[in-house]
């Protein structure tokens, strides 16, 4: 899941809430596509909810500095 966020989330920046419902379904199908159950990935969360670690991730992430 972490390497999901860090490849999907800078996209989701300033999305809204359906967009971050949108980014949890498409990262049930990706990890389909790998062998990787739902589960798992709700027990990689720490808090169970695939959803609000996406939704919290895209709030918090801060997007890299540009050199000057």
């Amino acid at each position: 899941m972490e390497r999901w966020l860090v490849d999907n989330v800078p996209d989701l920046v300033g999305a809204d809430v359906m967009s971050a419902g949108k980014a949890t379904a498409k990262l049930f199908a990706d990890a389909e596509k790998l062998g990787i159950e739902g589960e798992e990935i709700a027990e990689e969360t720490g808090t169970g909810s695939v959803y609000e670690t996406i939704l919290a991730a895209v709030v918090h992430y801060h997007r890299p500095r540009m050199a000057d």
